[in-house]
């Protein structure tokens, strides 16, 4: 129990530690805002300009989960493809090597050109960034099912459907929450990424604006906005996936 409680509240005094420091670097050197805000002058940011951070932090918020939703869905239809074809997985898996090492941003200026300024680039742009780890994992978890299994469960009379959706998905589930917690992060990057250079809302535009105008404390208060989000939905994520694949995962001792 005792360790438990220490696992659990470890971040949290991490965290304060960490402000702690930076609150009296700030203080005992002098140092400007428009150079390194202190935490206090972001919270103060944080409450001065709570209407319009909470403005654009929603529609950060709900244009990744768009994207994210979007690249659940591809990726889940693409791993399950190629994991479960021998052929597909050799054939496929290194041009999509090939395209996820493409930088995202740069397909930004094309997006615009094609759907123009708004949400359309940066639902695509977080699609792009975040689809990749999730068709990987799903792959991973199918191709890789043992060989003996799926040897006794065809014995048994079952057909490759059926050892792909009785037991290939099962056995993947913690691959796939284990992207989605990654691929969650990242949809929150490209949204960001996009909004800085083709949106006049979100998160990312507030960062150019108030990077523009000097207003480091307000920068820094979107940037803080921007993670909160993604480790809550991490969070999120991990809850589920502890609830539904807990046989894949030993308890703490």
């Amino acid at each position: 129990m005792k360790n438990n409680l220490v696992r659990k509240s470890a971040p949290w005094l991490l965290l304060a530690a960490v402000l702690v420091i930076w609150q009296l670097v700030c203080s005992v050197f002098n140092v400007s805002e428009f150079v390194f805000p202190s935490p206090l002058a972001i919270v103060q940011s944080l409450i001065e300009f709570a209407g319009p951070i909470a403005m654009h932090a929603w529609r950060t918020f709900w244009v990744t989960m768009a994207g994210f939703a979007l690249a659940v869905l591809v990726g889940v239809v693409l791993g399950m493809a190629i994991g479960s074809s021998p052929f597909l997985y050799a054939a496929a898996y290194p041009l999509m090597t090939a395209f996820n090492a493409l930088p995202k941003a740069a397909f930004v200026p094309i997006l615009v050109v094609w759907f123009g300024i708004g949400a359309g680039p940066a639902i695509l742009t977080a699609f792009l960034i975040s689809f990749f780890p999730i068709m990987v994992n799903i792959a991973t978890g199918l191709a890789t099912l043992e060989p003996e299994m799926e040897d006794v469960l065809r014995v048994l009379g079952a057909r490759r459907m059926d050892v792909l959706l009785k037991v290939g998905l099962p056995r993947s589930m913690p691959y796939f929450f284990a992207s989605l917690k990654v691929a969650i992060t990242l949809a929150f990057v490209g949204t960001t990424v996009s909004e800085m250079t083709a949106s006049n809302e979100g998160i990312g535009y507030l960062l150019v604006s108030a990077g523009s105008s000097m207003r480091m404390p307000l920068a820094f208060a979107g940037l803080v906005v921007i993670g909160a989000m993604a480790m809550t939905m991490y969070e999120l994520f991990s809850v589920v996936e502890k609830r539904t694949t807990g046989w894949a995962h030993r308890g703490a001792r």
